[in-house]
């Protein structure tokens, strides 16, 4: 049914029905905006009363229109609109926009409304976006089903794909003064059946688009969203901005993986594996979609296999005629995960070949009030052939002695000429507003102030560290399924090739005494009981056990203290483990979440997990790449390195436990929590030691 979605954007004729003469209502602002689109395909008036608009006759009837029409704009009563579906469908129209509000969001009796729409659309193959949205819009073709004021948005490189209509609106009157436009616009309404899986391909299919913005409330499939964004992303990039990020309250969860998991951060883990820029506010949202949409990408990836120390040498420079808008600058980049560039000695020569004594050369390169346009550009065009910068901060406040205009007309060749990207910071107001004008024409992104323009530079990079990581060989971990179902969590980890420390139950003292013994001490002991998740809460757990005398005493304390905070637990003995103390310990855990699966967690492990919330989360399964990343985000992760006296721990086996875990989570769909608290990394391998695991 896809197939039919090229319509809403590309029809060869337009029906408005309940298209109105009445300047003040929204059908009159439908069949406005559709001629005045400048829309060359065949446009249709259907109302009750017969007459004339814009010059095209009103037909009372659909089946009165003449071919040919292959989209309906439905501006009707919600009672009457399933009655006009059927007939789109019986007038052999395949695609609908129902404007209309009145439906599932103003309740029980609307909820039904929309559901006749549905079922009428659907046994005549109609797709429908709506109701209660704008429509959509197409700069390019052009076409504009919206009834918002005109004039239509300017024809831009920038797909915009929206759940609520009113935002919409009110970002196309802000992109006019903004000096962007848009290629496609989607208002998706109630989403009663195109959604936003289905309208971002079809965006992204468009020419003219050259990158995509989403706001979302939620998606309606999760993981056919992330398949079907990740196949957009790799080839177009998206930014989405996700609202309704704090819920009223959390459900109880068994694991601190369940308690830590909350909608926000399966949303944050969708996004970073569909390779979606996740933006916090709207403005930036459209900044970084400018940056992206008109600058080249930083080719990050080049490097990637470089000796560590030269790496670390490369990075943005920044080029200013004002000191303090350099540290802003510098304090903004790294603020966005970016370096400033180590100059090459050559460089350094140039520039002071270039500028007075007093300039300063080392990046932030500030070359005082006096630059002249010609300084500005021959400096930049030094910064830039410098192999250790990938992009340019060029910093453009109103020059004391030449035009903002004149800087700019010197910059545009410099800027045109490299394939680094270069983004200006032209802060000043009717002072620069010529400048402006002319990096506009010349498709030069500029910001009014620093901090957006290192955001945007962020972006960048964050796109093109995705692509390089799509370039990379995918890894596909092989395991050796048993003949037979592992019967137990020990062996289920076995499978997987999971490490474990062996963990044997003890229903009276002398067991106990037994299996410490044939395990060897120092050994834990653990109480063992279906109602107790946390064992360490109530006092039942006890570590380093030394020898037999210490356990039969530590049997007793761990009974005692656990009937005393939790009388109502049944008890079934304690649990005899072999002690391991050497290494760092972490967590790693999956939980399932309702909409995109298999979530898995990494962090700082041990009783205070909650507490610290030094935790990543990904969506399995995971590749090496996703599980190093996971793990850098993390001070756990960071630490596997060694910290002071804390010796290195290996880093590769604890990113050999995640994504085994995760493959583990993908393959045996009835686990619905599974938690490693703590994992052990060694020196050479990690242990599990404390496995929890919840079934659904």
């Amino acid at each position: 049914m896809n197939s039919t979605l090229p319509l809403f954007f590309q029809p060869k004729g337009v029906a408005v029905v309940g298209a109105s003469t009445s300047p003040e209502k929204l059908g009159y602002g439908v069949a406005r905006n559709l001629i005045q689109s400048g829309y060359r395909g065949a446009i249709h008036f259907v109302s009750q009363n017969a007459g004339e608009l814009f010059g095209h006759p009103i037909h009372t009837n659909l089946n009165q229109v003449p071919d040919p029409v292959d989209l309906a704009i439905l501006i009707i009563p919600p009672n009457a609109t399933a009655e006009v579906v059927e007939a789109c469908g019986q007038r052999g129209i395949k695609a609908a926009i129902i404007v209309s509000s009145g439906f599932r969001e103003a309740g029980k009796e609307g909820a039904a409304l929309e559901r006749q729409c549905l079922e009428a659309a659907r046994r005549h193959g109609i797709r429908l976006i709506g109701p209660n949205c704008i429509g959509v819009i197409d700069t390019h073709l052009p076409l504009d089903t919206t009834f918002i004021q005109p004039p239509m948005p300017a024809a831009g490189n920038i797909g915009f794909v929206s759940h609520s209509g009113a935002f919409c609106a009110a970002i196309i009157d802000w992109a006019r003064s903004e000096g962007f436009g848009f290629s496609r616009i989607v208002s998706l309404g109630n989403q009663a059946d195109v959604n936003e899986t289905d309208a971002l391909p079809e965006v992204a299919s468009d020419e003219h688009t050259k990158v995509i913005v989403l706001y979302l409330e939620s998606v309606a499939d999760g993981r056919r969203f992330i398949e079907t964004a990740r196949a957009v992303t790799r080839r177009k990039p998206v930014i989405a901005l996700k609202v309704g990020r704090f819920e009223a309250g959390q459900k109880a969860a068994a694991s601190h993986t369940g308690a830590l998991a909350g909608s926000e951060a399966a949303f944050e883990a969708a996004f970073e594996k569909a390779g979606i820029l996740r933006a916090e506010t709207s403005e930036q949202m459209f900044d970084w979609a400018e940056a992206l949409a008109d600058c080249p990408l930083p080719r990050w990836s080049r490097y990637a296999r470089e000796e560590r120390s030269l790496l670390d040498q490369r990075g943005i420079a920044i080029l200013t005629n004002a000191g303090g808008p350099g540290v802003i600058a510098a304090d903004s980049l790294e603020t966005n995960g970016l370096r400033l560039a180590q100059l090459t000695e050559s460089t350094l020569k140039e520039l002071s070949a270039i500028l007075p004594p007093a300039a300063s050369l080392h990046n932030p390169v500030d070359m005082l009030a006096s630059a002249s346009p010609e300084t500005y550009a021959v400096c930049l065009k030094v910064l830039l052939a410098d192999f250790n910068v990938d992009g340019a901060l060029v910093i453009l406040p109103p020059p004391p002695m030449f035009t903002a205009e004149s800087v700019a007309e010197a910059l545009i060749p410099v800027i045109h000429a490299s394939d680094k990207p270069v983004i200006v910071a032209l802060m000043g107001s009717a002072l620069t507003e010529r400048a402006a004008e002319k990096f506009q024409r010349a498709n030069i992104v500029t910001y009014p102030f620093p901090e957006r323009a290192a955001s945007a530079f962020g972006a960048l990079v964050r796109r093109a560290e995705f692509l390089a990581a799509e370039t990379q060989c995918r890894e596909e971990l092989k395991i050796s399924r048993p003949a037979v179902p592992a019967v137990n969590l020990e062996e289920l980890l076995a499978v997987y090739g999971i490490p474990t420390t062996p963990i044997k139950l003890a229903r009276s003292v002398d067991e106990a005494a037994t299996i410490a013994n044939d395990l060897g001490f120092p050994v834990v002991l653990k109480i063992a009981s279906p109602h107790i998740p946390h064992k360490s809460d109530v006092g039942g757990v006890l570590l380093d056990v030394p020898d037999i005398e210490s356990l039969r005493r530590g049997c007793t304390q761990i009974m005692e203290r656990v009937k005393a905070a939790r009388p109502e637990a049944r008890i079934e003995g304690v649990y005899v483990q072999r002690q391991i103390s050497q290494g760092q310990e972490v967590i790693v855990g999956m939980t399932r979440d309702p909409q995109f699966g298999a979530l898995m967690m990494f962090g700082s492990g041990g009783v205070e997990v909650e507490g610290l919330r030094d935790v990543a989360f990904a969506l399995a399964p995971l590749n090496r790449t996703e599980a190093e990343s996971m793990m850098r985000k993390t001070w756990a992760g960071k630490k596997l390195k060694g910290f002071r006296n804390i010796p290195p721990a290996d880093e590769a086996a604890a990113a050999d436990v995640l994504i085994k875990l995760s493959r583990l989570a993908i393959e045996n769909d009835s686990i619905e929590e599974i938690e490693i608290n703590p994992l052990r990394v060694l020196e050479k391998g990690a242990v599990a030691v404390d496995v929890r695991v919840k079934f659904g």
